[in-house]
């Protein structure tokens, strides 16, 4: 199954599958098959060392979920799990998030609903099983539209059972379907742009209907990479780490749901797996899960986002250089391998290892065994495979966004630790000239590492090895090759939490205005209750917002906004306010924050005009602090 002995240097000019021609030496890398020669070369050395290691872990097990399982785990995951089952009852909290939906993303809850409910019945669980329709009732003329921040369409709740048919068999849940669908003559996007602010999954759907919509396929021929980029953002682009934990925790669900939604418009099977449980260590380094590593680590280094371990040995192989030839293909000398890992184990923690004997090629094997050797797969056992699938969608933007709400689903510690391996990727290949690792060698060696999981995976069927292997190769490429795009919360997400958080203050205040009825009634005298504070409004003027900064000099400022003013402006002139030992802060370290209003909090880029986010939420505060504090 290789293609023959491994050569450095291949002919410049090979011809793709489809017959067009590609230069090899070109910035565009390519792959063919004789370039998958790396990855072949890479897996026999991972089943070499494996050979060595006598003591073989257990595989970790993926269960084969029951028919059903899988979709009520898909609603527990969104957070819409009172959708069914005994809680179904308690579901404002979903009608608010449901309200916030886009057609697709609607589409896509609805048929795990349904998927749910017919298991149910048959099952005959003892609990009643509530008809969906009671529980959303939608308004038929709802005109809402694509959640680009403009209305959604209105869900409320049923009060009136009667309103509902008596008959349950065969009944739809429905979420409503009156969205208007956004022309594609509405997306003044070039090919390579990224739409942020247009679902994606709509995106897909009028992809799809338009006649227009050329579904160019991303599959193996079609090999060089596009060079794609996002158009700026004028209320600022949101990148991961921007926002508050309660805000990601709703990017979360919009991310598995329009992720879904995407799936099933492209035809594309997306399935979770589940690991069962498996003993594993509870200290150590190699071979123990993520979270335990990082629980050792803050102990030694408090606020670690990265295991020590796992920084320590990036920083070995970059003290070298990164010029040498075959870096990361070359691999290091299994024996002394094996010995430097029981040393590690040993004297890592205690401080007492000695870093200056371990050779380059020896660190990197030592990197790319700890990954492999991580209980569960760095990618997760939940989306291991829908990262390999990405490789079936139809084109390489779809690819690409399909990539993006992965990224946005990952636990934080494999999120924070997978950047910084693609960061370090990155800068491997910067230096291709002298190290002859390219894009393609990179992703090559790299995709057996993070892909071929002990659990499932390494043991493909033979024919499938050779699609299977280019199309983890490739998903690799576009890891590394668009990491900055992958790090960005789309806007349309975005703007899905602030209609959700604004939907959900509304909801308060009206239960605050109830109580305060009620208390008024009570005691009428408390005449002042009725008189509203609107905090802020009185001192500043329209036009002008009030900037605090606690941690600076000058603690507070009023700003005038102008059409071209950016957070960045304000940043500065905040920071030009010298006095006494304050400005010991730096410009990249302090940001203007977006607090409150429609949003929990958000950190903004330098680039954001202040005018048209002030539009898009006159409620916030706004503060300047470092990302720290």
């Amino acid at each position: 199954r290789r293609s023959g002995q491994y050569t450095m240097n291949h002919d410049h000019s090979k011809k793709t599958p489809d017959g067009a021609s590609f230069d090899r030496s070109g910035s565009q890398d390519s792959l063919d098959e004789l370039s998958m020669d790396d990855y072949w070369k890479e897996l026999e050395n991972i089943h070499e060392t494996r050979g060595n290691n006598h003591e073989e872990r257990v595989a970790l097990v993926v269960k084969e979920p029951d028919e059903g399982e899988l979709e009520e785990e898909w609603l527990k995951e969104a957070g819409l799990s009172n959708l069914f089952g005994e809680s179904s009852g308690d579901s404002l909290e979903s009608v608010v998030f449901l309200s916030t939906l886009t057609r697709t993303q609607k589409a896509a809850v609805e048929k795990r609903v349904e998927t749910v409910t017919q298991t149910m019945r048959k099952k005959n669980k003892h609990h009643q099983i509530p008809d969906v329709r009671d529980i959303f009732r939608v308004q038929n003329d709802s005109k809402g539209k694509v959640c680009d921040g403009s209305e959604p369409s209105t869900v409320r709740t049923s009060e009136n059972k009667n309103e509902t048919q008596d008959g349950i068999k065969g009944t739809k849940f429905s979420l409503g379907r009156d969205e208007q669908k956004t022309p594609p003559e509405d997306m003044p996007f070039s090919d390579t742009d990224i739409n942020l602010d247009i679902p994606f999954a709509e995106q897909a759907a009028n992809l799809k209907d338009s006649s227009v919509g050329k579904m160019c396929k991303g599959g193996g021929g079609d090999t060089l990479l596009p060079n794609f980029r996002l158009p700026k953002d004028k209320t600022g682009t949101t990148k991961i780490g921007d926002l508050a934990p309660q805000d990601m925790k709703k990017v979360y669900s919009l991310a598995l749901i329009e992720l879904t939604a995407l799936y099933d418009i492209l035809g594309t099977e997306f399935k979770q797996q589940k690991a069962v449980k498996i003993k594993t260590k509870d200290s150590g380094l190699f071979g123990v899960p993520l979270s335990v590593l990082l629980e050792q680590d803050q102990k030694k280094v408090p606020g670690s986002k990265i295991p020590l371990i796992f920084q320590k040995l990036i920083a070995q192989i970059e003290e070298a250089t990164l010029e040498t030839e075959g870096l990361l293909r070359i691999p290091g000398v299994a024996t002394r391998v094996k010995s430097l890992c029981q040393e590690l184990e040993a004297k890592f923690y205690e401080g007492t290892f000695n870093w200056e004997n371990v050779k380059q090629h020896d660190a990197a094997s030592l990197l790319k065994l700890f990954i492999r050797e991580l209980p569960q797969p760095l990618l997760t056992v939940e989306y291991l495979k829908a990262f390999q699938d990405v490789q079936n969608l139809p084109t390489k933007k779809q690819q690409l966004q399909a990539l993006n709400l992965l990224v946005l689903l990952l636990p934080d510690a494999n999120r924070d630790t997978l950047k910084v391996l693609l960061e370090f990727l990155q800068r491997v290949i910067d230096h291709r000239d002298k190290n002859k690792m390219t894009l393609k060698n990179v992703a090559m060696v790299m995709a057996p590492n993070l892909f071929t999981f002990h659990g499932f995976g390494s043991k493909t069927i033979e024919q499938s090895e050779f699609v299977m292997a280019a199309g983890t190769a490739n998903v690799m490429r576009f890891m590394i090759q668009y990491q900055k795009l992958l790090w960005t919360i789309p806007k349309f997400i975005v703007n899905q939490v602030r209609k959700q958080n604004t939907e959900s203050q509304k909801k308060e205040k009206k239960d605050k205005a109830m109580k305060k009825l009620l208390k008024k009634m009570a005691y009428d005298r408390e005449k002042h209750e009725k008189q509203e504070k609107t905090p802020n409004d009185a001192d500043v003027p329209q036009g002008v917002i009030r900037v605090q900064a606690p941690h600076l000099s000058k603690v507070s400022m009023a700003i005038q906004l102008t059409e071209e003013l950016k957070a960045g402006d304000i940043v500065a002139r905040f920071l030009s306010q010298k006095s006494g030992n304050v400005q010991t802060l730096k410009k990249e370290e302090v940001f203007l924050y977006e607090i409150g209003g429609n949003i929990g909090e958000r950190c903004l880029d330098d680039d954001t005009y202040m005018k048209d986010l002030y539009q898009l939420n006159p409620n916030a505060e706004w503060v300047i602090k470092s990302k720290q504090s």
